[in-house]
Protein backbone atom coordinates (compact mmCIF):
# COMPACT_ATOMS: atom_id res chain seq x y z
CA UNK A 1 0.00 0.00 0.00
CA UNK A 2 1.20 3.58 -1.03
CA UNK A 3 -0.83 5.70 0.59
CA UNK A 4 -2.67 6.17 3.86
CA UNK A 5 -4.36 9.31 5.49
CA UNK A 6 -6.50 9.10 8.28
CA UNK A 7 -7.98 11.18 10.23
CA UNK A 8 -7.39 10.48 14.10
CA UNK A 9 -10.14 12.09 16.58
CA UNK A 10 -11.58 14.43 14.57
CA UNK A 11 -14.62 13.54 14.88
CA UNK A 12 -17.22 12.21 17.32
CA UNK A 13 -19.14 9.29 15.59
CA UNK A 14 -16.19 7.89 14.05
CA UNK A 15 -12.90 8.34 15.99
CA UNK A 16 -10.66 6.72 13.63
CA UNK A 17 -11.44 7.36 9.54
CA UNK A 18 -8.86 5.91 6.94
CA UNK A 19 -8.46 5.99 3.61
CA UNK A 20 -5.97 4.09 1.52
CA UNK A 21 -4.46 2.91 -1.70
CA UNK A 22 -2.31 -0.23 -2.80
CA UNK A 23 0.30 -0.02 -5.30
CA UNK A 24 1.53 -3.14 -6.57
CA UNK A 25 2.17 -5.41 -9.48
CA UNK A 26 -0.68 -6.44 -10.76
CA UNK A 27 0.33 -10.08 -11.05
CA UNK A 28 1.27 -10.59 -7.82
CA UNK A 29 -1.83 -12.82 -6.46
CA UNK A 30 -3.59 -11.11 -3.37
CA UNK A 31 -6.86 -12.11 -2.08
CA UNK A 32 -9.43 -9.40 -1.73
CA UNK A 33 -10.40 -8.25 1.59
CA UNK A 34 -12.57 -11.06 3.38
CA UNK A 35 -12.33 -13.47 6.28
CA UNK A 36 -9.21 -14.95 6.81
CA UNK A 37 -9.31 -18.27 6.09
CA UNK A 38 -6.62 -19.48 9.34
CA UNK A 39 -8.35 -16.58 11.74
CA UNK A 40 -11.92 -16.09 11.94
CA UNK A 41 -11.49 -12.71 13.80
CA UNK A 42 -9.48 -10.98 11.45
CA UNK A 43 -10.94 -9.24 8.09
CA UNK A 44 -8.81 -7.66 5.13
CA UNK A 45 -6.50 -8.11 2.17
CA UNK A 46 -4.05 -11.06 1.94
CA UNK A 47 -0.77 -11.24 0.16
CA UNK A 48 -0.65 -14.65 -1.54
CA UNK A 49 3.07 -14.42 -1.96
CA UNK A 50 4.45 -14.13 1.40
CA UNK A 51 1.32 -14.25 3.57
CA UNK A 52 0.89 -10.88 5.22
CA UNK A 53 -1.59 -8.14 4.62
CA UNK A 54 -1.76 -4.36 3.97
CA UNK A 55 -4.34 -3.40 5.54
CA UNK A 56 -6.36 -5.59 8.04
CA UNK A 57 -9.01 -5.07 11.10
CA UNK A 58 -10.34 -7.69 13.35
CA UNK A 59 -13.79 -8.08 15.79
CA UNK A 60 -11.63 -7.28 18.83
CA UNK A 61 -11.19 -4.26 17.54
CA UNK A 62 -7.57 -4.16 16.37
CA UNK A 63 -6.36 -2.32 12.86
CA UNK A 64 -3.04 -2.39 11.00
CA UNK A 65 -1.85 -1.04 7.94
CA UNK A 66 1.59 -0.77 6.41
CA UNK A 67 3.21 0.69 3.58
CA UNK A 68 6.93 0.42 2.07
CA UNK A 69 9.35 2.95 2.42
CA UNK A 70 11.13 3.80 -1.02
CA UNK A 71 14.58 4.52 -1.36
CA UNK A 72 16.28 4.12 -5.19
CA UNK A 73 15.08 1.69 -7.66
CA UNK A 74 16.03 -1.91 -6.28
CA UNK A 75 14.14 -2.97 -2.87
CA UNK A 76 16.04 -3.98 -0.20
CA UNK A 77 16.34 -7.71 0.45
CA UNK A 78 15.26 -9.05 4.10
CA UNK A 79 14.50 -12.12 5.79
CA UNK A 80 11.20 -11.10 7.10
CA UNK A 81 8.20 -9.61 5.13
CA UNK A 82 6.84 -6.04 6.15
CA UNK A 83 3.05 -7.78 5.47
CA UNK A 84 3.38 -10.23 8.99
CA UNK A 85 3.40 -6.50 10.74
CA UNK A 86 -0.17 -6.29 10.28
CA UNK A 87 -1.06 -10.16 10.33
CA UNK A 88 0.70 -10.27 13.52
CA UNK A 89 -0.97 -7.07 15.54
CA UNK A 90 -4.29 -8.03 14.31
CA UNK A 91 -4.22 -11.51 15.66
CA UNK A 92 -2.40 -10.57 18.87
CA UNK A 93 -3.43 -9.16 22.05
CA UNK A 94 -0.60 -6.32 22.52
CA UNK A 95 -1.01 -2.80 23.31
CA UNK A 96 -0.35 -0.68 20.13
CA UNK A 97 2.13 1.32 21.94
CA UNK A 98 3.71 -1.66 23.29
CA UNK A 99 3.94 -3.45 20.28
CA UNK A 100 5.69 -0.71 17.80
CA UNK A 101 7.82 -0.27 20.71
CA UNK A 102 8.88 -3.59 20.37
CA UNK A 103 9.83 -3.53 16.71
CA UNK A 104 13.03 -1.13 17.83
CA UNK A 105 14.74 -4.15 18.06
CA UNK A 106 13.38 -6.41 15.01
CA UNK A 107 13.07 -3.50 12.43
CA UNK A 108 15.69 -4.12 11.12
CA UNK A 109 14.69 -7.89 9.88
CA UNK A 110 11.69 -6.59 7.62
CA UNK A 111 11.77 -5.31 4.42
CA UNK A 112 11.53 -0.99 4.83
CA UNK A 113 7.94 -0.54 6.09
CA UNK A 114 5.94 2.47 7.98
CA UNK A 115 3.45 0.80 10.08
CA UNK A 116 -0.16 2.12 11.81
CA UNK A 117 -1.19 0.02 14.47
CA UNK A 118 -4.59 0.37 16.59
CA UNK A 119 -5.66 -1.38 19.78
CA UNK A 120 -8.94 -0.15 19.81
CA UNK A 121 -7.62 2.95 22.32
CA UNK A 122 -4.61 4.03 21.02
CA UNK A 123 -2.76 4.76 17.49
CA UNK A 124 1.19 4.10 16.94
CA UNK A 125 3.50 4.34 14.28
CA UNK A 126 6.46 2.50 13.65
CA UNK A 127 9.38 2.42 10.81
CA UNK A 128 12.67 0.92 9.80
CA UNK A 129 13.71 4.09 7.84
CA UNK A 130 16.10 5.72 8.17
CA UNK A 131 16.15 4.06 11.47
CA UNK A 132 14.00 2.79 14.25
CA UNK A 133 11.77 4.74 15.46
CA UNK A 134 7.88 4.58 17.06
CA UNK A 135 5.51 7.31 18.25
CA UNK A 136 1.98 7.87 19.42
CA UNK A 137 -0.13 9.36 16.72
CA UNK A 138 -1.72 12.54 17.91
CA UNK A 139 -4.85 13.60 17.42
CA UNK A 140 -5.69 14.87 13.53
CA UNK A 141 -4.93 14.52 10.37
CA UNK A 142 -2.00 12.76 9.13
CA UNK A 143 -0.72 10.56 6.11
CA UNK A 144 1.79 7.84 5.34
CA UNK A 145 2.71 7.10 2.12
CA UNK A 146 6.34 5.89 0.83
CA UNK A 147 8.73 8.27 2.50
CA UNK A 148 8.67 10.05 6.31
CA UNK A 149 5.42 10.07 8.55
CA UNK A 150 3.30 13.17 7.16
CA UNK A 151 5.76 14.22 4.36
CA UNK A 152 3.80 16.64 2.64
CA UNK A 153 4.00 14.47 -0.68
CA UNK A 154 1.20 15.77 -3.15
CA UNK A 155 -0.58 12.77 -2.78
CA UNK A 156 -0.61 13.03 0.78
CA UNK A 157 -1.95 16.65 0.35
CA UNK A 158 -4.85 16.04 -1.57
CA UNK A 159 -6.10 12.48 0.39
CA UNK A 160 -5.81 14.57 4.03
CA UNK A 161 -7.98 17.43 2.76
CA UNK A 162 -10.21 14.88 0.46
CA UNK A 163 -10.65 13.28 4.06
CA UNK A 164 -11.12 15.90 5.81
CA UNK A 165 -13.53 17.62 3.67
CA UNK A 166 -15.78 14.66 3.92
CA UNK A 167 -15.51 14.12 7.35
CA UNK A 168 -17.28 17.92 7.93
CA UNK A 169 -20.01 16.88 5.30
CA UNK A 170 -23.29 15.28 5.79
CA UNK A 171 -22.60 12.09 4.36
CA UNK A 172 -19.95 11.43 7.53
CA UNK A 173 -23.14 10.97 9.34
CA UNK A 174 -24.59 8.60 7.29
CA UNK A 175 -24.72 4.89 7.78
CA UNK A 176 -22.10 3.81 5.17
CA UNK A 177 -24.13 0.18 4.92
CA UNK A 178 -27.57 2.15 4.56
CA UNK A 179 -26.17 4.40 1.93
CA UNK A 180 -23.03 2.95 0.50
CA UNK A 181 -22.90 6.54 -2.09
CA UNK A 182 -21.93 8.31 1.11
CA UNK A 183 -18.23 6.82 0.40
CA UNK A 184 -18.08 8.08 -3.29
CA UNK A 185 -16.28 11.38 -2.37
CA UNK A 186 -13.55 9.49 -0.59
CA UNK A 187 -13.12 6.73 -3.44
CA UNK A 188 -13.34 9.11 -5.78
CA UNK A 189 -10.54 11.33 -4.25
CA UNK A 190 -8.45 7.86 -4.32
CA UNK A 191 -9.03 7.45 -8.32
CA UNK A 192 -7.42 11.44 -9.02
CA UNK A 193 -4.31 10.76 -11.29
CA UNK A 194 -3.58 14.53 -11.27
CA UNK A 195 0.26 14.27 -11.46
CA UNK A 196 2.22 16.49 -9.25
CA UNK A 197 4.53 19.17 -10.62
CA UNK A 198 7.80 18.59 -11.27
CA UNK A 199 8.83 20.78 -8.26
CA UNK A 200 6.61 19.21 -5.40
CA UNK A 201 7.76 15.75 -6.31
CA UNK A 202 9.80 14.12 -3.80
CA UNK A 203 13.65 12.78 -4.37
CA UNK A 204 13.76 8.51 -3.37
CA UNK A 205 16.53 7.83 -5.86
CA UNK A 206 13.80 6.64 -8.76
CA UNK A 207 14.60 9.05 -11.52
CA UNK A 208 12.09 12.03 -12.36
CA UNK A 209 9.99 10.13 -14.52
CA UNK A 210 9.10 7.79 -12.59
CA UNK A 211 8.83 9.95 -9.35
CA UNK A 212 5.90 11.84 -11.69
CA UNK A 213 4.62 8.47 -12.77
CA UNK A 214 4.00 7.61 -8.58
CA UNK A 215 2.97 10.82 -7.36
CA UNK A 216 -0.92 10.87 -7.86
CA UNK A 217 -2.82 9.42 -5.16
CA UNK A 218 -4.36 6.71 -8.04
CA UNK A 219 -1.57 5.31 -10.57
CA UNK A 220 -3.01 3.38 -13.61
CA UNK A 221 -0.70 1.36 -15.40
CA UNK A 222 -0.83 -2.13 -16.73
CA UNK A 223 2.33 -3.76 -14.85
CA UNK A 224 2.05 -1.49 -11.70
CA UNK A 225 -0.24 0.53 -10.14
CA UNK A 226 -3.19 1.02 -7.75
CA UNK A 227 -4.36 -2.45 -7.15
CA UNK A 228 -7.22 -1.30 -4.49
CA UNK A 229 -8.72 1.66 -2.82
CA UNK A 230 -9.78 1.31 1.06
CA UNK A 231 -11.68 3.12 3.48
CA UNK A 232 -11.89 2.16 6.56
CA UNK A 233 -14.39 4.06 9.74
CA UNK A 234 -13.93 2.85 13.58
CA UNK A 235 -17.62 3.80 14.64
CA UNK A 236 -19.42 2.39 18.00
CA UNK A 237 -20.64 -0.63 16.21
CA UNK A 238 -17.88 -1.54 14.60
CA UNK A 239 -15.03 -1.18 11.96
CA UNK A 240 -16.76 -0.17 8.61
CA UNK A 241 -14.60 -1.78 5.34
CA UNK A 242 -15.07 -0.40 2.12
CA UNK A 243 -12.43 -1.80 -0.70
CA UNK A 244 -12.96 -1.20 -4.40
CA UNK A 245 -10.40 -3.30 -6.71
CA UNK A 246 -8.53 -2.41 -10.32
CA UNK A 247 -6.89 -4.34 -12.67
CA UNK A 248 -4.12 -3.39 -15.14
CA UNK A 249 -5.09 0.45 -16.42
CA UNK A 250 -7.21 1.29 -13.93
CA UNK A 251 -10.35 -0.93 -14.96
CA UNK A 252 -12.81 -1.88 -11.78
CA UNK A 253 -12.75 -5.55 -10.48
CA UNK A 254 -15.39 -5.12 -7.96
CA UNK A 255 -16.05 -3.36 -4.90
CA UNK A 256 -17.10 -4.30 -1.45
CA UNK A 257 -18.62 -2.91 1.96
CA UNK A 258 -18.59 -5.37 5.06
CA UNK A 259 -19.18 -4.22 9.27
CA UNK A 260 -16.72 -5.74 11.43
CA UNK A 261 -18.23 -5.86 14.73
CA UNK A 262 -16.65 -4.84 17.54
CA UNK A 263 -16.26 -5.59 21.00
CA UNK A 264 -18.81 -3.58 23.22
CA UNK A 265 -18.04 -1.13 26.05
Amino acid sequence: MCLIAIAWRTHPECPLALVANRDELHARPAAAAAWDPDADTVYGGRDLVQGGGWLQVSTTGRMAAVTNVRSGLRADAAPRSRGWLVRDFVRGTTAADAFTASLCESAGEYGPFNLLAFDGDALSFASNRPRPACAAVQPGLHAMSNGAFDATWPKSTLATRALEAWLASEQALLDPLASPDALEPLFAALADTTVAPDAALPDTGVGLDLERALSPPFVSNDTYGTRCSTVVLARPGGFVFAERRFGPAARVLGTSLHLVPRPAG
